[in-house]
């Protein structure tokens, strides 16, 4: 992946003198991968028909082969064709091309993509090779200077820890449903079923189970419209038909639909969280975008439905955060709070101390169990200490085999150790210990 990443960013800064910003380059390579992912899965691309602006029936060959083999002018018209006749499309399709352009104005530039997307065979690789190769380019549009590249995905060790923790299994009932509010690049929706595939050895399912799974498990919601578009395009690729709405989670009305499972590690950061959203399901009034986020959650949440979420430290003792979690100590099991070593989110937010909260809907906090994986952990770096799943090994233990946080723990789970409080790193809090702090019990000092 290095080796691609590499080669892919390295030719970004010719684009660069072509006008082809970072955001630009990446969704090109987003909607050129998925054109060659596409023909090595053998999904059918050519010969798609739309109607132009004046109603005429125009037939296009989309496949990567005939895009492929087109050179000069022809190509910049061939290409910007495909987008436009990908884009009319109806479903999942037409979704992941709306509003698609070709940013390319030098067919030189275009081909030489091309050429460099066609020396890899994608789908042979097991890994999610184009969620990975978008987050290093990320990576890289970051360490540039461009702010704010991390929001976009959580780092997928901790996404695989909380998808074993949490077991969002579809096969559970007819209606089961997984969600993920603040989607991004669609993380935690691809790790879900990742995992589904794993416990399934790979996808032994009767048909009318699959194409359940296939069409109605997914679900996500996405603010920005790049980050959407390579949500839909990787669950594509694995097969599912994701439903992804494009939107505001906190600041419009919520649908009607419901969900079993919700993972989701909403944006950090205060932009946009100016106001405090018009929302009658709110019951507390505060322009703090992850408390919003936590009171959505409880709204879209089914009965016994149950939630992870990442949330940073100074969310946790935020002005109106007991407000919030006094109200979720109400209507949820709060049962157990991960607190992340620091430097998990390297290299984006280095500096960031966060945390994953896990509660089940339905039932009242009785207590909280909190491990610490950070108190005398050495930080993350990028080359020397990166995160790995041995990180959250010990954790997962500690969490039991019962998704809902219910299954027989004792403080001795964890070996004795420097943790939060000076105390070992696995601790018990009874809900009168929470409320004395103000339901706050939870930030770092």
């Amino acid at each position: 992946m290095t080796d691609i990443v590499g080669k892919l960013w390295g030719f970004c800064h010719t684009l660069r003198h072509d006008g082809v910003d970072y955001g630009d380059y990446i969704e090109q390579i987003t909607y050129l991968l998925f054109i060659k992912m596409a023909d090595e899965r053998g999904i059918k691309l050519d010969a798609l028909a739309y109607k132009d602006a004046r109603g005429k029936d125009v037939e296009i060959d989309c496949s990567w082969p005939h895009l492929s083999e087109q050179t000069g002018t022809a190509l910049i018209e061939h290409y910007g064709y495909v987008l436009t006749c990908l884009g009319k499309q109806p479903g999942i399709l037409g979704d992941i091309y709306a509003k698609s352009q070709n940013r390319f104005n030098n067919p030189v530039n275009l081909k030489r993509l091309i050429n460099l997307i066609a020396e890899t065979e994608w789908t042979s690789l097991d890994v999610d090779v184009k969620a990975q190769a978008y987050e290093g380019l990320l990576e890289q549009a970051a360490s540039e200077g461009k702010k704010g590249a991390g929001q976009y995905f959580t780092p997928r060790k901790l996404i695989q820890s909380i998808v074993r923790c949490m077991k969002p299994d579809p096969r559970v009932h007819a209606e089961f449903t997984i969600c993920d509010p603040a989607c991004g690049t669609g993380g935690f929706l691809v790790v879900a079923y990742e995992w589904l595939m794993a416990q399934t050895q790979g996808g032994a399912l009767d048909r009318d189970l699959a194409r359940r799974i296939k069409r109605s498990a997914y679900h996500g919601q996405e603010l920005v419209e790049r980050p959407r578009r390579l949500a839909l395009m990787n669950l594509y690729l694995h097969g599912i038909e994701p439903a992804i709405v494009l939107g505001d989670t906190i600041y419009e009305a919520p649908s009607a639909a419901r969900f079993d499972v919700v993972l989701t590690n909403p944006p950090f950061g205060t932009k946009g969280a100016n106001q405090a959203p018009n929302r009658e399901d709110f019951t507390v009034e505060t322009s703090n975008k992850q408390l919003n986020f936590v009171q959505h959650i409880l709204t879209v949440l089914k009965p016994g439905g149950r939630a992870a979420v990442v949330l940073p430290d100074n969310c946790l003792f935020a002005d109106q955060a007991g407000e919030v979690f006094k109200i979720l100590c109400e209507d949820c099991d709060l049962h157990t709070v991960l607190r992340l070593p620091r430097g998990t989110f390297t290299p984006y937010s280095q500096g960031v101390k966060a945390n994953v909260v896990f509660f089940t809907r339905g039932y009242a906090t009785e207590q909280v169990w909190i491990y610490d994986a950070r108190s005398n952990v050495p930080g993350i770096t990028k080359k020397d200490r990166p995160l790995t799943a041995e990180h959250f090994a010990e954790f997962e233990k500690c969490y039991g085999a019962d998704p809902n946080g219910r299954a027989k723990r004792k403080d001795t789970d964890s070996p004795v150790g420097k943790g939060w409080l000076g105390g070992d790193r696995w601790r018990r809090f009874a809900l009168a210990e929470i409320e004395a702090r103000e339901f706050k019990s939870f930030r770092q000092e």
